[in-house]
């Protein structure tokens, strides 16, 4: 059931002060959130979408942002949800090095009601039938 949503202003792909790999942002953070404990990997579903029309503060051209936003399941302990929250802000930071300096990072994490909310996931038993087979075969 978690997601991570990752909305980024235009100009943080093609910035000058370091433009970012989304692609690779992706990926570090749908690590992040795994490494930190609170995140199934058979549930988890990262994406990011730019967003091309945004005012950021004063409007400056070099200005930029990074949201990501965490949604998960009732259940987690208020422990869980800062560790989680503080991980994916320390893989941010990490991975946008010096461009951080231009830019406004945020992660913000919300609490899906259980009873507003259907969910099917059909990844999971392909995911334990790949498992299966990679220890039948005894490799990956």
């Amino acid at each position: 059931m978690p997601h991570l949503i990752i909305e980024f202003s235009a100009n943080a792909c093609s910035s000058t002060a370091g433009p970012v790999d989304i692609d690779a942002l992706v990926d570090t953070l749908h690590d992040a959130a795994v490494a930190s404990g609170v995140a199934p990997l058979d549930g988890l579903r990262t994406r990011a979408v730019g967003r091309n029309h945004y005012a950021i503060a004063d409007r400056h051209p070099d200005n930029m942002f990074i949201a990501v936003t965490a949604r998960f399941g009732a259940g987690r302990s208020d422990d869980d949800k800062r560790r989680l929250i503080e991980g994916l802000m320390a893989a941010l930071e990490a991975f946008v090095g010096e461009a951080a300096g231009t830019m406004m990072l945020s992660v913000e994490f919300q609490e899906i009601d259980p009873d507003l909310r259907i969910n099917r996931n059909n990844v999971r038993p392909r995911i334990a039938e790949r498992a299966a087979r990679t220890d039948e075969r005894g490799h990956r």
